[in-house]
């Protein structure tokens, strides 16, 4: 009833298609062992520059509204609903800069 060769029956290419499959398999399941083990290494690791802390309060212009913040190593940036850039200076928060974004 069961009519399947057993692997020493099999002709010489079909042998060597089954290594190569069962070596690409093995080459799969180690790449992603690798893949998955960097991914908990990367991630598990301290960052390595602190970033800078946070201004304790930021001075807007009046009738300005804040949408974005961004921060960077001595100033930091405010993005306005009126479509400006305000960068300030960190140590000071004086105005710095005024960008105004054309539509």
């Amino acid at each position: 009833m069961d009519d399947a060769p057993t692997p020493e029956e099999l002709p010489a290419n079909l042998k060597f298609l089954r290594l190569l499959v069962t070596v690409l398999t093995g080459t799969m399941i180690a790449g992603l062992v690798i893949i998955i083990a960097l991914f908990v290494i990367r991630f598990s690791e301290k960052p390595v520059a602190q970033s800078a802390p946070l201004p304790e309060a930021i001075t807007l212009p009046d009738g300005t509204t804040a949408t974005a913040f961004t921060q960077g190593r001595d100033w930091y940036a405010v993005v306005t609903a009126s479509d400006e850039i305000l960068i300030f200076d960190r140590t000071s928060g004086t105005l710095r800069q005024t960008i105004r974004i054309e539509p």
